[in-house]
């Protein structure tokens, strides 16, 4: 099994609240990891449909069966329970009395964070960062291939299991579609929503316009939102903020849209190749979306906030990455090319110059092996 490095986090937070909700898309580890974690515990899944009608029926005599508490899977499935487990834990707040994993965003299963809140620890476990998938393994270690990264993605049964990822991301897709989306809401034309799910792919790294997205799919505006917001309770996309100031004016406000896993990205833009990665249009978009998601699981593995924006004004002038430390933002120009070019450094130096109070610092994450050691904006290598 693959170390996972928010493990320490969770461990010590079990120590502090009575309850311990990890929540993160589907196959991204949160069974394997809270099993592994506190295998001493009984383990439950609200997945068997015997188990989920014992629970919706009977929850007290249900939850009466794990009174010195559990591992109690996919809760979203039974969210009343968390009604019923705030009067056990406020009875016995015991440290790491129950542990819930759950494949929805957790501010959006109501019952759970209402009835919890106070109770239990949140923390967010997205897929395999590059670091857990390939930690060095000495002199001989072989640096991964830039293409062949993106086109695998990071769900970690891909990795774990040596799977073919077109195979395996086919079968993802499909498991999403016909279990998540319709515990979700009931999507009555499920092509249309699959060819709006790709028509996202292909928009990759670009501000979020719902018009133009629902017209390409044949979908309303209306339409267009509500499967949007789908997509983001059920991990699939992510809408970065931009990054804003109350004495800027001229900022765009739009968000923009990715992945959290770049190889699903890639298979719906039915890239099955590293060569054709390496080639697709979307190449740059591609690496922006892969370090986007590597920052958000650092910041999520530390147990810190997933705040994250980028900077855009009327001018065209951007930032691909702006991480929050301090009161002040860490500025972050993306570039998949593997040659530094001085354009690399526009944004960051338009920004830093609008902005002087607000720059903690910046660098340059490009697509090239060898990092740059610079005096104003240092240049790391993917």
């Amino acid at each position: 099994m693959i170390e996972r490095n928010i493990a320490p986090v969770l461990q010590a937070l079990a120590c502090q609240y009575p309850v311990i909700t990890l929540t993160g898309p589907r196959q991204s580890g949160k069974t394997t990891l809270a099993r592994s974690l506190f295998a001493d515990k009984p383990y439950v899944t609200l997945e068997d449909p015997d188990v989920r009608r014992f629970a919706s029926v009977d929850p007290r005599g249900f939850l009466g069966g794990y009174a010195q508490g559990a591992v109690v899977d996919e809760i979203q499935r039974a969210p009343e329970l968390a009604s019923y487990l705030q009067g056990m834990v406020d009875a016995n707040p015991q440290p790491g009395r129950f542990i819930l994993t759950g494949c929805h965003q957790f501010e959006l299963m109501t019952q759970v964070s209402q009835s919890l809140a106070g109770r239990t620890a949140v923390l967010r476990l997205l897929p395999f960062t590059l670091a857990e998938v390939h930690r060095p393994q000495g002199a001989g270690h072989l640096a991964p291939d830039l293409a062949q990264t993106l086109l695998t993605g990071f769900y970690p049964r891909i990795h774990d299991k040596r799977l073919n990822p077109s195979q395996a991301l086919a079968d993802y897709f499909a498991t999403y579609v016909e279990r998540d989306l319709r515990q979700l809401a009931a999507v009555q034309d499920l092509q249309r929503f699959e060819r709006f799910v790709r028509l996202c792919a292909g928009r990759t790294g670009q501000l979020l316009n719902l018009n133009s997205l629902g017209n390409d799919a044949g979908v309303s505006h209306v339409t267009a939102r509500a499967w949007i917001d789908l997509l983001q309770t059920s991990y699939i996309v992510h809408l970065l903020p931009p990054w804003f100031t109350n004495t800027a004016k001229r900022l765009i406000k739009a968000p923009k849209l990715y992945f959290y896993d770049v190889g699903l990205a890639c298979w719906l833009l039915g890239l099955r190749t590293a060569e054709q990665v390496a080639r697709d249009p979307l190449w740059g978009s591609l690496f922006e979306n892969f370090v986007i998601m590597e920052a958000m699981k650092d910041r999520l593995n530390a147990g810190e906030s997933a705040e994250m924006y980028f900077y855009r004004d009327s001018e065209g002038n951007e930032v691909d990455l702006l991480l929050p430390t301090g009161g002040k933002v860490h500025a972050i120009e993306i570039k998949a090319g593997a040659t530094v070019n001085p354009d690399y450094f526009k944004g960051l130096k338009t920004f830093a110059a609008h902005y002087p109070a607000s720059v903690a610092g910046g660098s340059v994450i490009f697509g090239g092996t060898q990092g740059q050691s610079r005096s104003d904006w240092p240049v790391h290598s993917w």
